[in-house]
């Protein structure tokens, strides 16, 4: 069976497509097809509060594409789940009926909580080790999730309101990186070391650029060394010397200033980037519903 799922965040909507299949009874994510579209719905949401006729009418026909990829595919199952713009636009269920009526897709829009249990979902699926303490960071455009575990059990997570297009609009809260500190010190055991890992289209990147191999961890040094060295050049060049897409490249930097902010906080040393999202979580799930 295929599935499609679509993640309609604040600075790009994603459609993956998927099946799963069984290797030496483990069950797999085949990716079938993805497609990426800039729509930066959270450049409204953050200036005005809710998304322009312009961009919703960009939004209604990039649904429309996606829905003709998932017809194309002939996918058994499609499911749209939309983030931190949504949640945050005061006419965000007025935009989603307008797409149900053009497409026929019925978005949900999730609570930061949800999108966090979705995307920690995955890490049930992998191979770690039950003893190991590990704390998962998400970074996307609106919010960043940070979900702490142990014995193979999730303790607590947070969605914080700071992420790439909120800060680049200069619309966090003075005190959200003392927000951070806090629940930090108050849910994550400092004296012990934990597996970092973290998810999200910009550290993904980071991974890309820094040649690391697919078991590899990023370093704190080698991060904070990347985002100096894309700091140091303006917007144009970063495009081309490092070979960014226009809408990679402005975000990059303030994702890995997060980053590279959690990683001090949890006093650790290096991430892992496993390269799992919400599009895979939301394929497992629809699975087991079916199953």
């Amino acid at each position: 069976m295929k599935y499609a799922a679509i993640d309609i965040g604040t600075n790009a909507a994603r459609l993956l497509i998927g099946e799963l299949v069984e290797i030496n009874d483990v069950t797999h994510l085949k990716k079938v097809s993805y497609t990426r579209i800039p729509l930066r719905l959270g450049e409204d949401v953050f200036d005005f509060g809710r998304i322009s006729k312009t961009k919703s009418e960009d939004f209604v026909k990039t649904m429309q594409a996606f829905q003709l990829i998932a017809d194309i595919f002939k996918v058994n199952d499609l499911r749209a789940v939309a983030t931190s713009a949504m949640r945050d636009a005061e006419n965000g269920d007025k935009i989603v009926r307008k797409i149900s009526d053009e497409t026929g897709i019925e978005i949900e829009i999730i609570s930061g909580d949800e999108e966090a249990r979705i995307i920690f979902s995955n890490f049930s699926r992998m191979n770690i080790a039950k003893d190991s303490p590990y704390v998962v960071i998400d970074v996307g455009g609106g919010s960043t999730e940070i979900s702490v575990f142990e014995n193979g059990k999730r303790l607590a997570s947070k969605s914080f309101d700071v992420g790439t297009l909120r800060i680049l609009k200069d619309k966090v809260s003075s005190t959200i990186w003392s927000e951070i500190h806090l629940w930090i010190e108050s849910h994550v055991n400092l004296t012990e070391d934990h597996l970092i890992f973290g998810t999200g289209g910009n550290i993904n990147k980071a991974h890309k650029m820094l040649n690391a191999g697919l078991d590899s961890s990023l370093s704190l040094e080698a991060l904070t060394k990347l985002r100096s060295d894309l700091a140091s050049v303006d917007f144009e060049e970063r495009i081309e010397i490092y070979q960014l897409k226009p809408d990679r490249a402005d975000v990059i930097i303030p994702a890995l200033d997060i980053y590279i902010y959690i990683l001090k906080e949890i006093k650790a040393k290096d991430i892992f980037v496993p390269k799992v999202g919400l599009t895979d979580g939301m394929i497992f799930e629809m699975h087991k519903k079916a199953n």
